[in-house]
């Protein structure tokens, strides 16, 4: 049923349009839909406007707000008295939240909490602090004003400070069944290949002096760090991820916490995920035999790095070893290494890449050229080994390694020193257990370790793990868990669109949601979607927002 708009030509020359309800009949014999007209309303220059506006209400009774309004939109008959009140960012906190939902956290979250009756939105309140930490990470007082005015998180208007504060208490409890759901919910929704665990630590510091923390603290302490900030108290941070980026799981320990004894706890918790036939990839700081011995329980393997200049005898033979190099890939040269025979035997792969071997070539070269003239500018007297200038440039870091000093204690470039380090240009040794891999693996599989370390830029820059100001032990461990939850949410964002996450955050953010008001009510209606923002929806396989979000009529 339609209005129908008919004319007709006078003799005179001019037309009149008269307007019609009508709608269309199936005529069997003409085969084709023929107009029958239910109601004339005349001329359409006299036609009283006022019964065409009840018609249309009447019938607008029995559509949605939605589809009244569209229709409203599209005829031009919207009310001149809207007016723009506000605006929030819409498309990143919608485009997480669906990702969530997705991967089924917020069912899993629901689950967890179901005997708990508690009268707070628990679920929601840690999704707002996860997409926080991914859009615009802030603390916790500050989300009580990013939520209420700069953000629309769905189904959360606002939040108060302590209520964050209870979600993450309560998000601690559930730790241990939180993260083996997830990892299980999210390895079967993305097929994950977990043949390869990708292991490592890191540390973050907070910005409180040593001195200032309280007698008996037990997490906070001072140790390695892996932040430039050996000043500060910090918490060592272990993150395991698949071979295409995804974290599964974070541990946090003691600030001075040794890389060397956390790998019985990290495959002990992996071995009741029943991931314990994995190949563990990890880095040199871990290649103790104690802890090769630990990553074999279960079945398991490893791919370790292992210090070219620790001094094993094994290590030494493997490095000696005459053969050429088999290239498999560009910048990518192998030799397979067999050291001793039966249960002693080892394998190592040397990998040796032409690019880094010709910068790490001309950095020593131009660390040298700026040595020589130091010690030309240097007063070298003899019998005078304590002078100051000598004394910083022994002690310097770049520059003290490559410098002998006399017996008269006046220094010299150490030639020897610069023929062993050109031995290292560009090469590294990889230890593996697995007999299995190819040697070309094994190097792939190892050099595919830059995704932790980039997992890692991604944890402490993009969503600011640090500096941290929390105080109690729970709600650092609550915070590392939420900046885990955010990390996943990134990772597959940025896998899935094969973009960057800053990229695709500040595209999406762009996509914003109004407010408008009218004495008869509310109404917020979202931006028009740009040919980016759509193609990243698709590529996520996600739903972009409706163009109406909400339709509050006044009583």
């Amino acid at each position: 049923m339609y209005i129908r708009r008919v004319t007709r030509k006078n003799k005179d020359g001019t037309t009149v349009a008269y307007l019609q309800l009508a709608h269309n009949e199936w005529d069997p014999k003409a085969k084709y839909a023929k107009a029958k007209v239910i109601y004339s309303f005349g001329r359409e220059d006299e036609v009283d406007r006022a019964v065409l506006e009840r018609l249309a209400k009447s019938i607008s009774r029995f559509l949605s707000p939605e589809q009244a309004w569209e229709i409203e939109t599209l005829t031009g008959e919207v009310s001149d008295d809207f007016q723009f009140q506000s605006s929030k960012r819409l498309g990143g906190a919608w485009l997480l939240d669906q990702l969530w939902r997705q991967l089924g956290l917020g069912e899993i979250l629901h689950s967890l909490f179901a005997s708990r009756h508690h009268q707070i939105p628990l679920e929601r309140l840690i999704f707002a602090m996860v997409a926080n930490r991914a859009l615009h990470p802030s603390s916790k007082l500050a989300m009580e004003e990013w939520v209420e005015k700069d953000v629309h998180i769905p189904h959360l208007p606002q939040v108060a400070s302590h209520q964050l504060y209870r979600a993450m208490d309560e998000l601690l409890a559930v730790q241990p069944e939180l993260e083996r759901q997830v990892f299980h919910a999210v390895a079967d929704l993305l097929n994950l290949e977990v043949d390869l665990i990708y292991f490592d630590t890191t540390s973050s510091y907070f910005e409180v002096d040593p001195s200032e923390t309280p007698e008996g603290e037990s997490l906070r302490k001072q140790g390695f760090s892996k932040d430039k900030r050996p000043d500060l108290v910090q918490i060592v941070i272990g993150l395991a991820v698949t071979r295409e980026g995804i974290p599964i799981r974070a541990w946090v320990w003691p600030g001075n916490t040794m890389d060397m004894t956390v790998i019985k706890q990290v495959k002990q918790d992996l071995i009741g995920w029943k991931l314990g036939r994995v190949i563990s990839v990890m880095d040199r700081g871990f290649s103790s035999e104690e802890n090769l011995r630990i990553l074999q329980q279960a079945g398991g393997h490893y791919i370790v790095g292992e210090k070219m200049r620790s001094g094993k005898a094994t290590v030494e033979e493997a490095l000696s070893r005459r053969g050429r190099y088999q290239q498999v890939r560009e910048n990518l040269h192998i030799k397979e290494i067999i050291v001793g025979d039966g249960e002693a035997r080892q394998r190592y792969v040397l990998v040796y890449n032409p690019s880094e071997a010709e910068r790490q070539r001309k950095e020593r070269e131009t660390l040298l050229e700026s040595l020589k003239e130091e010690l030309e500018g240097l007063r070298q007297l003899p019998n005078e080994a304590h002078h100051k200038a000598t004394c910083r440039l022994r002690s310097h870091p770049s520059y003290g390694k490559y410098l002998r000093q006399l017996k008269d204690g006046t220094l010299r470039i150490d030639k020897q020193a610069v023929r062993e380090a050109e031995k290292y240009d560009g090469k590294y040794l990889i230890r593996t257990s697995d007999d299995t891999l190819s040697a070309e693996d094994v190097a792939i599989g190892y050099k595919q370790l830059v995704d932790i370390e980039q997992a890692f830029r991604t944890l402490k820059s993009t969503l600011e793990l640090r500096p941290m100001y929390h105080r109690l032990e729970d709600r650092i461990r609550a915070h590392v868990l939420l900046s885990w939850l955010a990390l996943l949410l990134v990772r597959i964002v940025e896998i899935r669109t094969h973009e960057s996450w800053p990229k695709v955050r500040d595209e999406c953010e762009r996509l914003m949601l109004g407010h408008f008001s009218s004495k008869n009510g509310d109404l917020y209606q979202r931006t028009e979607l740009t040919a980016k923002q759509a193609q990243l929806f698709t590529a996520l396989g996600l739903e972009p927002p409706p163009k109406i979000l909400g339709i509050h009529p006044r009583a």
